[in-house]
């Protein structure tokens, strides 16, 4: 008994460390060590829990600490993250958003069925909820003065290349009407306060206006967001007939680099520092006095190093304006400097690292065309 259990260990592990089951087959994560013994994919322990939600489909067990009989390992030897693969993401569309570990929990819940549950992927040609073109439907919204959610009436349509939401279910006109080539969603559930929450933003008068929604229903909030990248993605691609399925991909919805609370003070640099949240958004730096504020207090824009764009540890000495956190941060433009501070040091590298890796890449034509956005300064 013991050799046999010997044996089935050793034959696993040669199993695990073959180089296609070094990463979760879900979300990418590095070393997985939980497996499917019944779809026969290595994954983390992350995608291991939402596995169990499908009880009837995957079940997981650990690599290290449970039992594999020889029969189980066999099915793991045939399988493994590459054939499983090739079977159910064979069809995946081009704009579908696949998530990584870094994502939230509803983005890799709903790939996980998709891909297994619903086997979306499995057939080519097949007609998905988020790929004719068209979608409508309820999304609860949150008022922008009031901060109350109210069911809203969202219509998306490929053929308008736009997005709408009315305030009344039978309302004619609605109460926006946004080009699709001007937005970006984005998941927020720790900002909006919902697991399903859904960040929307678009341009409007070369001003970031913001949108946050959320659906009682995980898919169905991830098939709006797909729904939203399969728009766009037909619609560049009669933009930019030249450019490649990757490059249009890659100009899709995007997260923000980095978000979160600094201080500021005034272009005059002797007004007092005061708190706000920020969001960089590849060169876009916008801050808001409270991050569900529909509209930016001010934004600025981020340029390359090329340009004369820098980022610096620390402030210029000799700064006037009185300040509470003291780990700080200075943007160099070619019109001014721009003086930010930290609660700790922690916030403040990740931030230069973000601002740096802006920085470092070379602008493209169209960014050098909304280089107007370096007009829109921060106020005190």
């Amino acid at each position: 008994m013991a050799g046999g259990k010997e044996r089935s260990m050793k034959a696993l592990k040669e199993v695990w460390k073959r180089a296609e089951n070094s990463l979760c087959a879900d979300c990418g994560k590095p070393d997985p060590d939980w497996a499917s013994s019944t779809l026969g994919v290595f994954i983390c322990l992350s995608c291991s829990g939402i596995h169990r939600n499908i009880p009837n489909i995957s079940k997981v067990k650990s690599l290290k600490m449970d039992y594999w009989d020889d029969a189980q390992v066999q099915f793991l030897a045939k399988h493994g993250n590459a054939v499983t693969k090739a079977i159910y993401e064979a069809h995946i569309p081009i704009y579908y958003y696949q998530p990584t570990y870094n994502d939230c929990q509803v983005l890799r819940e709903q790939w996980i069925r998709a891909k297994y549950e619903r086997k979306e992927f499995t057939e080519p040609g097949k007609q998905l909820p988020y790929s004719d073109g068209v979608k409508e439907g309820i999304l609860w919204k949150r008022g922008r003065d009031n901060g109350q959610f109210l069911p809203r009436k969202f219509l998306l349509s490929e053929r308008e290349g736009c997005l709408k939401y009315f305030t009344k279910q039978d309302a004619k006109e609605p109460k926006i009407n946004v080009k699709i080539d001007v937005i970006n969603a984005t998941f927020q559930p720790e900002k909006i306060g919902n697991p399903n929450g859904l960040q929307i933003t678009y341009l409007k008068d070369n001003k970031t206006r913001n949108i946050f929604v959320y659906h009682e229903s995980g898919k169905e909030v991830v098939d709006w967001f797909n729904a939203i990248r399969s728009v766009q993605f037909h619609y560049l691609k009669v933009a930019f007939p030249i450019a490649s399925d990757n490059e249009i991909k890659n100009r899709l919805t995007r997260n923000f680099l980095k978000e979160g609370y600094m201080e500021k003070t005034g272009p005059k640099q002797r007004e007092a520092f005061k708190k706000r949240w920020f969001t960089l958004d590849h060169r876009r730096l916008m801050y808001f006095k409270d991050p569900l504020d529909a509209f930016a207090k001010g934004e600025v824009f981020v340029g390359s190093g090329e340009n004369g764009y820098s980022v610096q540890k620390g402030l210029p000495s000799g700064t006037q304006g009185n300040f509470s956190w003291n780990y700080g941060i200075t943007i160099v433009t070619p019109d001014r400097e721009y003086l930010f501070t930290c609660e700790t040091e922690t916030d403040q590298l990740e931030w230069i690292r973000a601002f740096t890796s802006v920085i470092n890449q070379a602008m493209t034509p169209q960014e050098y065309a909304s280089k107007c956005l370096d007009a829109v300064s921060f106020p005190s």
